[in-house]
């Protein structure tokens, strides 16, 4: 990263619909150099411009999930289960005692609880030696987060993670607002 990528990418990261004429001013550049500078580090994948929320506005509950898997195939098919889950933010694959951390939100404190326990859960995936779930309290320095608010779709009639939430008690007592990406959600995303 030299520094007018370095400045282009600070600059978008304050503000991600700064026009090419600011990016142009902030790096001395024209504006056709700036966009040529831009559309390098977009194509080469080194930055992605979109759009992230903050999500105690909305009034979404973040948490995190602490997962110790028994091995690589029983974390390949956690993330194969859960790629198109609406409510998983993040997955990260780490070296340690948990070899994966999940970022995951929830409507409300019932939801998160549910997502926390019940099949729909990624806490319930086989394979799972050990697991922690700590809900957020604060977000400090940037609290915008990647909620992938395009999988909530409400069109399917099973939740991406296989899991039907019509006959889970906890939703059928309005313990929990279903998937996002249902026909049956409640919830507001």
């Amino acid at each position: 990263m030299n520094d007018v990528d370095r400045k282009i990418i600070s600059r978008l990261q304050i503000d991600g619909r700064t026009t090419l004429e600011e990016l142009a001013k902030n790096v001395g550049f024209t504006s056709m150099g700036a966009k040529k500078r831009l559309q390098r580090l977009i194509q080469q994948g080194a930055i992605k411009v979109s759009a992230s929320l903050n999500p105690f506005y909305f009034k979404l509950h973040p948490a995190v999930v602490l997962l110790e898997m028994e091995n690589a195939d029983a974390m390949q098919r956690l993330l194969e289960r859960f790629k198109d889950c609406p409510r998983v933010v993040q997955i990260f694959k780490t070296i340690g005692g948990y070899n994966l951390i999940a970022l995951v939100v929830a409507e409300n404190q019932d939801t998160l609880e549910s997502i926390s326990i019940e099949k729909c859960s990624l806490r319930s995936s086989v394979g799972i030696r050990r697991s922690e779930f700590y809900p957020i309290g604060e977000v400090h320095f940037s609290p915008f987060l990647p909620v992938r608010e395009y999988l909530t779709h409400k069109g399917k009639e099973t939740a991406p993670c296989n899991v039907d939430c019509r006959p889970c008690m906890r939703y059928v007592n309005g313990k929990c607002v279903g998937c996002p990406a249902t026909l049956n959600y409640k919830g507001t995303l």
